[in-house]
Formats: structure tokens, C-alpha cells, sequence
């Protein structure tokens, strides 16, 4: 199998809490948080690792809560490399409202830095990944970081022969989505993000895979794959345009299920998969993840448990 390594740039401890009512003037009386290693990255990796994968997980932690988010990880047993971040790791709060049972997110941004930063992060990420490896860059760049921080991790990724897979979202995405060389092997996007970048609606699953071929087209990746929530994922590349469905089940949280896929497409590709059988492995263990409460993962258990409704499915221009 290939080594899979997961870089996160701005990782965070995410704490999570319940309070009674979320409204502006008294102090809200809330729960024991809790407390979990956040960050695109990390998911990826606990997934992959989870269905077998050799994964580990690449991280720019820095001070006391660093710490704590590095003792959270060692106690699930995922192999880290770590850098030292320019300041403190950044913290998140999810506070849940028994009223109307919504949830609000608050994302602080992370330390700021510098361009030697960025230097010691792609030659640590180079000289940390395996020959012809896997690297998946995901997650949100910490202030200071470029936007074409994904085109010289490539470059810089080059001569190891490593498979990029960027998971990414604003500028960063606009900025890929218009070419670049060199490109990342596989882009991911969801379909909002996409509808942003297309500037029309993607109402259906062709609409969404002919605008990931226009996207291959311009050389933004090898791969474009659109996620479709509930209406499954498309995907475009070498071997044309491909369609996945989610599984039929109840959801009770979305997060992670993003990261979910893809830690489940890279496992798929790392064990020698085709690219349509790592895609419904993605969304196998996306609609997986959907079941779980709160930031809880997929298991392997589940994921093999709901491949069978996942099938791709060629699309016939």
C-alpha cells in the first residue's frame, strides 16, 4: 500500500458544548465541553487509518493548547510528524441549543506567518512523504500562508513522484480552479463551492460533472471530484465522467462527513483502487459519518455496511 500523509496547516482543538438558549446579553450557563482534535487534515488521516491505511498525519501545532490537541491524537494512536507552528494553536467552539435545537460554530483563525514559515512547511512535508506516496492537503491555511501554497507543495512534491489531493475552499480554490501547472493529481470541492466558481447552478449530476471536466479541461487538477451531499458525488478525469449515490440513512451530523470521503477515497487509491471504486468507497464512508453524533467518525464496520448502495456509475456524455 502507498503511505498516505495528511498536512494541516491550521489545526484546531474544537470544544463543544450545550447550552439551554443562545441569545446575546446574560452569560449562558453551558455544559462540560468537550474536547477533539479538529482540522480537515486529522480526519482525513483517523479515517484512512481506519479502514487500514497506512496513514499519518502532518501538523503545525504551537503552544500549551498544541499540546493538548498532540496528547488528544497520541491517545488514538495516529502517527504524527509534527512542526512547530509560529504561535499558539488556534481553539474552536460549538455551542449546541436545546431550544431550537440549532448549533453555533465560532472559528478563530489561527497565528499568523511568515514566509519563512511556509519555506520549512513544504521542504518538511517533502523530505516526510514516501516515494510515490500520498499527500492530502486539507483544511482551512493559516493567515499569512499564499494562496498558491497547493501549486508549490506540487512543485515541491515533484521529484518524490507523491499523489497531491487538495480538499480546499475560498480563494485558494478560485485560485487552482483556473489552472495551474503544476496542478494537484485530484480537487475537491462541494457544490456550493462549485456553483461559485461556475457561475450558474449545477442542478443535476451531469451539470455538476461537465463543469468538473471544464475544470480538468483548464488544468485545475488531474481529477475534479463535486460533492452533491445527499445526491451522492461526481467526478471527472482521464477515464471520463463518473457518479456516485449516498447511502439511504438517517442523518444526525454532518461534520467530518466531507473528511470522511476523502480519507476513504485515498485509503481506496493507496490499496490500488481505480479512481470510480476509491469514489463510492468516499461516499460510502460520507454516509457513514452522516449517522454518527457530534465530530464521531465512521468506522470500518460501517463503511463496508453501506458500499453496496454506493456503486459508481459511469455518465454517458
Amino acid at each position: 500500500m502507498r503511505d498516505i500523509l495528511t498536512v494541516t496547516l491550521n489545526p484546531a482543538l474544537d470544544l463543544s458544548t450545550t447550552t439551554d438558549r443562545v441569545v446575546a446579553g446574560p452569560k449562558l450557563r453551558c455544559d462540560t465541553p468537550s474536547a477533539d482534535p479538529g482540522g480537515g487534515g486529522i480526519n482525513v488521516a483517523r479515517v484512512a487509518a481506519e479502514l487500514g491505511g497506512p496513514a499519518r498525519a502532518f501538523l503545525a501545532l504551537g503552544g500549551p493548547t498544541g499540546m493538548r490537541l498532540e496528547a488528544a491524537l497520541e491517545e488514538l494512536g495516529l502517527p504524527l510528524v509534527r512542526m512547530r507552528a509560529p504561535g499558539e494553536t488556534r481553539e474552536s467552539l460549538a455551542v449546541h441549543d436545546r431550544h431550537n435545537g440549532e448549533q453555533y460554530r465560532f472559528v478563530m483563525p489561527g497565528p499568523v506567518w511568515s514566509e519563512g514559515d511556509v519555506h520549512d512547511a513544504l521542504s518538511s512535508v517533502a523530505s516526510t512523504v514516501h516515494e510515490g506516496g500520498i499527500v492530502v492537503l486539507s483544511g482551512s491555511q493559516p493567515p499569512g500562508v499564499p494562496s498558491d501554497f497547493p501549486i508549490e507543495l506540487a512543485r515541491a512534491l515533484r521529484a518524490r513522484g507523491a499523489y497531491l489531493i487538495v480538499d480546499t475552499s475560498g480563494p485558494v480554490l478560485e485560485l487552482l480552479a483556473k489552472g495551474t501547472d503544476p496542478a494537484p493529481a485530484v480537487l475537491r470541492m462541494d457544490s456550493l463551492e462549485a456553483e461559485d466558481l461556475a457561475g450558474r447552478p449545477l442542478m443535476t449530476r451531469a451539470d455538476s460533472a461537465r463543469f468538473a471536466a471544464e475544470l480538468v479541461a483548464r488544468g485545475a487538477a488531474e481529477r475534479v471530484i463535486l460533492a452533491r451531499g445527499a445526491d451522492g458525488s461526481v467526478m471527472a478525469g482521464p477515464d471520463g465522467l463518473w457518479q456516485v449515490s449516498a447511502a439511504k440513512v438517517t442523518v444526525l451530523s454532518a461534520v467530518g462527513a466531507g473528511d470522511s470521503f476523502v480519507g476513504a477515497y485515498a485509503f481506496g487509491i493507496s490499496s490500488g483502487l481505480s479512481a470510480p471504486e476509491s469514489l463510492a468507497l468516499g461516499a460510502a464512508a460520507a454516509s457513514a459519518t452522516v449517522t454518527t453524533p457530534g465530530t464521531t467518525l465512521c468506522t470500518r464496520a460501517m463503511v463496508r455496511g453501506l458500499l453496496a448502495q454506493c456503486g459508481a456509475r459511469e455518465i454517458r456524455a
